[in-house]
């Protein structure tokens, strides 16, 4: 067991130092010599964990989407403890997709940086499809629960509107990171909750009196 904890800490090591350098240099600065460097260990360990830069880079990007699906799981699991409407654990679920604090930012950066990779990487490409569809199905899951107990209409063709909501939540996200002084938090989270308050419209069955 030690041995497994060590080798996924290791692993992280590497990760977390390639994100840096993305974040701090951009893409094309991530070489297996910077990354043991920004680590703080020897080019011969990270090639022990990672045998070419593709692998290393594949592995970032997975942790980096990794992250963002377990800060979800967190707002979900944390807004049915507290009896939160479908609509407000979508919004807080997809405000982790804004670049509205430094690690969502930096998280923001890597994605936007292997976007241009994975148009010509299709392992890449594979992850930000799997991610990409994941985000969509989990939203259109949420759709499916609100028309269940009331918070959406009857016959609302939850796919649809998903892929309209997640196509609205990452072009949001991308005006935040080109103008954050023109896309301030509550204007970002204002939006969100208008997009969405267009197909949420009703009221909870299950939701608390008073």
């Amino acid at each position: 067991m030690p041995r497994v904890a060590d080798h996924d800490a290791r692993h992280g090591q590497i990760t977390d130092a390639v994100q840096r350098l993305i974040v701090r240099d951009g893409l094309t600065a991530v070489t297996v010599a910077r990354t043991a460097a920004e680590a703080g260990m020897s080019v011969g360990l990270v090639q022990h964990y990672f045998t070419a830069k593709d692998e290393m880079l594949l592995a970032t990007f997975t942790r980096v989407n990794g992250r963002f699906t377990a800060r979800v799981d967190e707002v979900v699991n944390r807004g049915e403890a507290e009896g939160r409407t479908i609509a407000e654990m979508l919004r807080q679920a997809l405000a982790e997709l804004m670049p509205l604090d430094d690690a969502r930012r930096e998280e923001f950066l890597v994605r936007l940086a292997f976007a241009d990779q994975a148009a010509h990487n299709t392992r890449l490409a594979a992850v930000q499809r799997e991610t990409l569809v994941g985000i969509r199905s989990r939203v259109a899951q949420a759709i499916r629960n609100g028309t269940a107990c009331g918070e959406v209409t009857q016959g609302v063709d939850a796919a649809d509107q998903a892929l309209h909501i997640v196509a609205f939540a990452e072009g949001l996200a991308l005006h935040t990171h080109i103008d954050p002084d023109g896309t301030p938090k509550p204007a970002t989270v204002a939006a969100l909750d208008d997009r969405l308050g267009r197909v949420f419209t009703g009221t909870c069955r299950h939701a608390p009196l008073g």
